[in-house]
């Protein structure tokens, strides 16, 4: 590690401050001055000399990308509660709140309020220490709350330092995590060609994704952050919520798309429906208004009452809901064989929108709402994107002998055979051949961790498709550099390419080929697994699931899917197809495994600190002697390989009794071992 100079600190430092403003300009004023290449470039230099000189400031945008997975969310308490607020349903309703506001007062004036959008999303609490960013957790019970701090760091409008003002001693700032609608709809269309179940709304998927144990997942979702409130703060004193808003924006905090200044309960009925006008141009999801007493020191006087702030009350705006009929329940099939239920509606107008289908999610779900072909039901667009059926009406008017719609025994594609693992909803197709299922199996054939086709993504996938060229990955292997020049966006340079792309993708190890086959549940780890207890592919055909389970850390499940997919016929001809077009098959981690160096085979490593060589190459070496490299300590972690500099990974393996050992310790049990 070379020596740190001031200079160099100073230029870390400026690197560090450049960046986030940049930042904000991007997430937080969607107004960004520099182009992304550029930020990208000072992004990797920053990084490069943190990982020089070891010399990582808190508030660095490079400690936004994800830690190591936790195996719990801890606990933390909120120095004030967080309370829930009381609802209005009625513009009626609203003028009482203000007349009890008045007569708890007792003033016959009209009072200032802000008003703002309520955001559908999870409520958050914010902890600043010095002006860094100490602890971040959810309302919980409002007393207590979850610690969910390297999540939130990865939401790149938080700031990580409080800029431009004098920075309090220690501030609670709360706000409300989300995620905008156009983002939660590309999620979930990612998830449904995962075969994963999908969120219901918004609010759903920015939960799950902000309680994510692994916060590199959280990393990848795009979720925001809007500020409007304060907790318990030292060296700060704010005189109203209109004052704190001003500050908040000075400090760089996202706040509220709308915030208005009103006096008066009339001026303050006005700006909520004009809220609610503007909500259907909202990027998020908003459910109402939130309407609050402006002075802190009225807030002070008017106080609490068991659950609720009494300065402080939320307008819901009223559902969008419409009576329709069911007309057929049809099938859907998904990128990974998942099916789906989907019910053809009679058209109906919800909030602006023609409906004429909606997702019953699965089978499970028709049943607990007893939904039937010919019923009269309630739709609802959940957070006014997705349709759903809510309930069923008229019941008693059903023909007789209508029957609950059962899941399918063959899919509605392709004709293969439909299963439903134990423990989950979904059923599934598990032909290889289903066009339904084409093209994502295609881009994950194709994809750097499996058969490493470069040039093969996403849009070509779909452009080859298209044109009928490329109907299952098999046809990888049949085109033709002339057939790739007739298409738009190929030239003769990138046909070229992709044509030797393919050729070079026919040499290939076996865990990467297990891994490009698409079997469910199988992942990188698990090709591996399979890799490094046979030699041949040939050696899984017709295996059955007990013979896999014998492999450590192979579940049943995993076992189940394996062994389905190797007794399918037409699964083992589109093997044998694939063998007969030139891909040549080596299993490195079998031979690896004959020569001796599998000492490590069914053992848990769990890195920490800095080591003197990357950590991925040190996973490496680990699994490449047949360890498991996890992220997190656990009663079923066998080593802790300790660097420099170790955290909190360290004392929770002393505590479970985990074996410590140094870099350099590892490297001679490998060398011991070969």
């Amino acid at each position: 590690m070379e020596k740190i100079t001031d200079n160099i600190k100073q230029e870390i430092g400026k690197l560090v401050k450049d960046l986030n403003y940049h930042c904000y300009r991007y997430y937080v004023l969607d107004s960004p001055v520099i182009s992304d290449e550029e930020y990208d470039k000072s992004y990797r230099h920053l990084k490069e000399l943190e990982e020089k000189y070891h010399y990582v400031l808190p508030d660095s945008p490079t400690q936004r990308v994800g830690a190591s997975p936790l195996d719990k969310f801890e606990k933390i308490k909120h120095t004030e509660p967080m309370l829930s607020l009381d609802n209005a349903f009625s513009h009626d309703e609203v003028r009482e709140f203000d007349e009890r506001v008045r007569r708890f007062l007792k003033s016959d004036r009209d009072v200032e309020y802000t008003v703002e959008p309520k955001y559908d999303g999870l409520a958050m609490e914010l902890t600043y220490r010095n002006g860094i960013l100490y602890k971040a957790s959810t309302r919980g019970d409002g007393y207590e709350g979850e610690d969910v701090t390297v999540n939130i760091k990865t939401i790149k409008a938080v700031p990580l330092k409080i800029e431009e003002v004098g920075a309090p001693e220690e501030i609670d700032i709360r706000g409300e995590v989300y995620m905008d609608i156009k983002e939660f709809e590309a999620l979930n269309k990612e998830r449904e060609k995962e075969g994963e179940p999908v969120f219901a709304n918004p609010r759903n998927a920015a939960a799950g994704s902000i309680r994510q144990l692994d916060s590199s997942i959280t990393a990848k979702r795009k979720l925001h952050l809007a500020c409007y409130g304060i907790g318990a703060a030292r060296g700060v004193n704010f005189k109203s919520q209109w004052e704190f808003i001003a500050w908040l924006k000075k400090a760089r905090f996202p706040v509220p798309a709308i915030v208005k200044l009103k006096k008066g309960i009339d001026e303050i009925i006005d700006v909520i429906r004009e809220i609610e006008e503007k909500r259907k141009d909202f990027s998020f999801e908003a459910d109402g208004a939130v309407i609050k007493v402006n002075d802190f020191e009225l807030q002070r006087s008017l106080g609490f009452k068991t659950r609720e702030p009494r300065w402080a009350t939320a307008y819901k705006f009223p559902a969008h809901k419409a009576t329709t009929k069911i007309k057929n329940i049809i099938f859907s099939v998904g990128r990974t064989g998942t099916i789906t239920p989907v019910a053809d509606l009679e058209t109906v107008r919800i909030g602006g929108v023609n409906v004429s289908s909606s997702s019953l999610h699965n089978w499970d779900e028709i049943a607990r709402k007893d939904i039937r072909i010919g019923d009269t039901v309630v739709v609802e667009r959940a957070g006014d994107v997705i349709p759903h059926v809510v309930n069923v009406i008229n019941k008693e008017k059903r023909g007789k002998g209508v029957e609950l719609p059962k899941p399918p025994k063959k899919c509605p594609v392709c004709g293969s055979a439909v299963e439903r693992e134990e423990g989950e909803v979904a059923y599934r197709c598990i032909g290889l051949n289903c066009p339904a299922q084409v093209q994502e199996r295609i881009r994950h054939y194709a994809s750097r961790a499996a058969m490493d086709i470069e040039g093969l993504g996403e849009k070509n996938v779909e452009l080859l498709y298209s044109q009928g060229l490329v109907k299952h990955f098999v046809d990888i292997y049949k085109l033709k550099k002339e057939d790739l020049l007739e298409l738009p966006r190929f030239a003769e340079k990138s046909a070229q390419n992709l044509i030797d792309a393919i050729e070079k993708s026919k040499r290939t190890s076996l865990a990467r080929f297990l891994y490009s086959l698409g079997i469910i549940h199988v992942g990188e780890y698990a090709a591996k697994l399979l890799a490094r207890n046979f030699e041949h592919i040939e050696g899984l055909y017709h295996m059955k699931s007990e013979r896999i389970t014998e492999i450590k850390q192979m579940g049943e499940k995993i076992a189940e899917s394996i062994s389905r997919f190797f007794n399918d016929p037409e699964n083992l001809h589109t093997l044998k197809t694939l063998r007969a077009m030139g891909v040549e098959i080596t299993n490195p981690d079998f031979e690896s495994r004959k020569t001796g160096k599998r000492l490590f085979e069914g053992l848990t490593f769990v890195i920490t600190g800095t080591l003197p060589q990357p950590r991925q190459e040190v996973e490496e070496l680990i699994e490449k002697a047949g360890g498991h490299a996890s992220g997190a300590v656990s009663k079923k972690t066998d080593y802790l390989v300790m660097g420099e500099e170790a955290g909190s990974k360290f004392q929770k393996a002393r505590s479970l009794g985990v074996r410590i050992i140094s870099y350099e310790e590892l490297l001679k049990m490998i060398e011991d071992g070969s």
